[in-house]
């Protein structure tokens, strides 16, 4: 059948989460190193769409794409592993522990941010002809939603940075249901139905999301937007990251594991 059952597709995540801590290191970095690059270019593609039609609306709808081509070739962000990963230590998986949930997380985010640069420096590269001229629209574009989305926030203190972490939290919960329902379904036409929903209302309401911020700060800071490194960490990277982890664990995984892996356990036993 196309449709997994919930008890099946629960299970899944956890066998998915201990098969990436037990991957090789090689393997970690690629697979977060083009998750970082192709979901930064899916951002662009986005921003593109939306100051060429005036439509955020559209941008949003097309902006799965990215998402869509990172699970079907295989490849990780951040995102994903902060939902999948812990389910298999509390499924008590042979040889998890937290110290290697913690390294592999560490080793995703370098990856991913790797990948997001590389394609923020090529991208301000062509926007700007290599570093001649100011940059085009869509360039201005990025550099504002970086001022925005940090100072914006620290003119409002800790209110501004609890919202961003709350922003981070609804985005979490948003992007793992999709990783989740690309599992329901053993079609590709399936996998894109289910993650492009969720996807698109993350994008189109302004949520956080700790990868596609990896591209977008870095890439106003190198076109000359007013915000430096540090802005950039404090104000949106650190409570971002901290509000994916808490949005995907408390929303996705832990919710679907308890009534579902847990709940199976105990009928199976009756």
């Amino acid at each position: 059948m196309a449709y997994l059952a919930p008890a099946e597709f629960a299970a899944k995540m956890v066998d998915s989460g201990e098969a990436k801590l037990h991957m090789a290191l090689r393997d970690v970095l690629i697979r977060a190193y083009m998750g970082g690059a192709i979901l930064a270019l899916a951002a662009v593609f986005a921003v593109a769409v939306t100051v060429s039609t005036g439509s955020p609306l559209v941008g949003a709808m097309l902006f799965p794409v990215g998402l869509i081509m990172i699970y079907l070739l295989g490849h990780d962000l951040l995102t994903g592993v902060f939902i999948l990963t812990p389910l298999a230590w509390l499924d008590h998986r042979p040889g998890v522990t937290w110290g290697a949930i913690l390294k592999h997380w560490g080793w995703v985010f370098l990856g991913n941010f790797a990948g997001a640069l590389t394609v923020a420096l090529l991208m301000c590269f062509v926007y700007t002809y290599g570093f001649s001229t100011e940059p085009n629209a869509v360039g201005e574009k990025i550099a504002s939603i970086g001022h925005d989305r940090t100072l914006g926030y620290a003119q409002y203190g800790f209110a501004g940075w609890m919202t961003i972490f709350f922003r981070g939290v609804l985005c979490n919960w948003m992007v793992s249901t999709a990783v989740v329902g690309a599992m329901i379904s053993t079609t590709v036409s399936g996998k894109f139905i289910a993650m492009w929903m969720p996807v698109t209302v993350f994008f189109f309401m302004g949520f956080e999301h700790s990868v596609v911020n990896m591209f977008l700060f870095p890439t106003a800071i190198i076109m000359g937007g007013d915000l430096s490194i540090m802005d950039y960490l404090v104000w949106n990277e650190i409570p971002t990251v901290l509000g994916n982890l808490v949005g995907g664990l408390a929303f996705t995984a832990l919710t679907l594991y308890s009534t579902h892996v847990r709940t199976g356990a105990r009928r199976a036993l009756r």
